[in-house]
Order: structure tokens, then C-alpha cells, then sequence
């Protein structure tokens, strides 16, 4: 494996990845007794890889061993999990927009030979593509699932609306709760301008903020003045989010489940969400027993 692929993730990433896996092999089950052609589409493919988080101050993996070439499949990233996954999808849609990452993609095709033809590579921005394929492509006949997995908040509401309007794509998204939500969310409510476009571009509203804070008058010996409380915590800014899914897809599942990090706070929010409304209780049902904790 090459030494400059990304490097990011811990215990949690592990099982991010598994609870994805273990719902692509039950939606491909199913799938293949349907008549319709279904893909796996992945928004942020990366190189395919994932590595583990090197230890600090110290050079190598955390713990070497697990670069053995018998422990490989422990590094799989998303997409060589998918193309593992029996039996196959029909069509796998890698989007990458770094042109270093994506060559590393190419890969794949090599390594996977007999679903090669069916390997679809996108070196463009994930937002521009995917509001692309959901709103200018007909999905009467075909069905995906889609794995959103930024780093950050790259995603938009108006890519996560378009999702929800093919009512063809079931959604798996890792909600930036910890590593970005909540530290915008100031104590005092202070937030910058930028801040506050930021979060309104993700949660598709601005009624966040009422969500979010209390505000109040007060008066004291210096007379009259206003306060401002966070409400938000991750629990609340969980359920916000949620909540926000459910406006616009068939079936969001209750159970959203924490990614912690070795301090026990949540970095991420592991979410699913399904876009047809036929389809929404099988796979609520199947998601959400996939994110019992």
C-alpha cells in the first residue's frame, strides 16, 4: 500500500464501515429478486483505501501487524467493501474530486476484474455531481444507495433535497455532529456570519438557531438587558437533523448511531434515510436493527 494514501479513523471507522456493509448485502439480497437496476454510488470514494490512524509521535501504524498482507481486508475503505459485497451490485459510481485520490481509484478496475465494466470513476465535486445525477436522470427503473462520508460539512441541504426527490436512493450519511456542528454553535450564540452560512446551507433552514439557543430579558441593578443560552446539545442536535430528514424522505431511521472517539464524545452521527415510500418499512426495519448499538 502506498505510503501518502489518507490515514484517518480508529475502532469507530471500523464499525461505520461494517453497519454500511452489513446493510449493502441485505439491500443487494433483496434487490437481485427485483427488477430493477441498482447501484452503489459512494460521494466521497477517496482512494478506496482507508488506513490506520498512525499513533502519536511515533512513525508507522498504530498497530503494524494489521498491515500484514493476511489482514488487508481490514483496510478496505467503502469501496472495495462494496464491490466484496454478494450478490453484486449492477453498477458501482466511485465520486472523488482530488485528482491524487482519484488515480488511486483506477486501481480497482485491476483489482476487480469481473465487475470492471461496471465500475463508474467521477473525478468532479461531490455536490454538483450528485445534484446532477438525481435531477437530470430518470430513476423509474433504478434504485441506488448512496454512501455521503465527508470529512466535514461538504454537504449541502439542497444535494441532500435532491437525494430524497429521485425516491429511488436509500441514504447513508455521516453527520458531522462533533468534529464540526457543535463547535460552530458557540456558547454565548455569537456566531459569525460565515458560521451561520455554513449551517444554514446544511440544514436546508435557519430555524436552527431558535432550536438551538434560548434568548431572553433580564433585569438587574444596571436595568434592562438580553441574555443568550445554548440549548444544543449533541442529543438535540441530533434529533434536529433527523427531524430534518424526515421532511423530505419516505422513512428516517430513529436510532441515528454515535461515532465516539477514545474520550467517549461523538465525532460523528451515523444516519439512514430511504427515499421510496414502497420500500421505506423493509428497510427502516433492517437499518435500524443494523444500528442498534
Amino acid at each position: 500500500m502506498k505510503k501518502d494514501l489518507q490515514k484517518f479513523g480508529g475502532d469507530w471507522t471500523a464499525e461505520k464501515l461494517e453497519r454500511v456493509r452489513k446493510y449493502l448485502a441485505a439491500y443487494a439480497t433483496i434487490m437481485h429478486r427485483q427488477n430493477f437496476r441498482f447501484a452503489y454510488i459512494d460521494a466521497f470514494a477517496g482512494t478506496g483505501y482507508r488506513t490506520l490512524k498512525e499513533a502519536k509521535g511515533q512513525s508507522g501504524l498504530l498497530v503494524p501487524e494489521l498491515a500484514e498482507q493476511e489482514s488487508q481486508g481490514f483496510l478496505d475503505g467503502s469501496a472495495r467493501i462494496a464491490l466484496r459485497v454478494t450478490p453484486r451490485f449492477d453498477r458501482y459510481i466511485f465520486i472523488e474530486r482530488d485528482p491524487e485520490r482519484f488515480a488511486e481509484l483506477d486501481r480497482l478496475k485491476i483489482e476487480f476484474p469481473t465487475v470492471a465494466n461496471d465500475i463508474v470513476l467521477v473525478n468532479a465535486e461531490a455536490n454538483a455531481y450528485l445534484q446532477d445525477l438525481c435531477l437530470n436522470r430518470k430513476w423509474k427503473s433504478h434504485r441506488a444507495v448512496l454512501f455521503l462520508d465527508p470529512f466535514g460539512m461538504q454537504v449541502g441541504w439542497e444535494t441532500i433535497a435532491a437525494i430524497a426527490g429521485t425516491q429511488a436512493i436509500d441514504l447513508w450519511i455521516l453527520f458531522p455532529i462533533g468534529v464540526a456542528v457543535n463547535r460552530l454553535l458557540t456558547r454565548d450564540g455569537r456566531i459569525t456570519k460565515g458560521w451561520r452560512n455554513r449551517l444554514d446551507a446544511m440544514f436546508g433552514e435557519t430555524d436552527w438557531y431558535d432550536t438551538f439557543y434560548q434568548t431572553r430579558k433580564e433585569v438587574d441593578l444596571f436595568g434592562e438587558h438580553t441574555t443568550t443560552q445554548k440549548l444544543a446539545n449533541f442529543d438535540l442536535i441530533g434529533q434536529y437533523f433527523v427531524n430534518r430528514l424526515k421532511t423530505c424522505f419516505a422513512g428516517v431511521a430513529d436510532n441515528p448511531l454515535p461515532m465516539l472517539n477514545s474520550r467517549n464524545v461523538p465525532l460523528y452521527l451515523l444516519c439512514f434515510a430511504c427515499g421510496n415510500q414502497k420500500g421505506a418499512k423493509t428497510a427502516i426495519k433492517i437499518a435500524q436493527d443494523i444500528l442498534k448499538r
